[in-house]
């Protein structure tokens, strides 16, 4: 497994579910702690996100069959 799918499998929804726990974090009543830590989680989150976003995904390896089928028909 490559560090681009381990990032688009991993990182890049983890950054996502980071973001998003903050804001609910900031929005709850219960506890002090998770409030008090909730900008930062958003913060860290949209950070982690954008630099997770910057990296490419793999490239899709290229189907040559298909040049090869039209070239055995006498297609060019």
């Amino acid at each position: 497994m490559s560090f681009r799918s381990l990032n688009q499998r991993v990182l890049a929804p983890l950054a996502q579910s980071v973001m998003i726990f903050g804001i609910i974090s900031l929005c709850q009543p219960w506890s002090l702690f998770l409030h008090k830590f909730g900008v930062t989680m958003t913060l860290f989150g949209l950070i982690a996100f954008m630099i997770t976003s910057k990296i490419a995904p793999d490239a899709a390896p290229e189907d040559d069959e298909d040049d090869n089928d039209q070239n055995d028909r006498g297609v060019v």
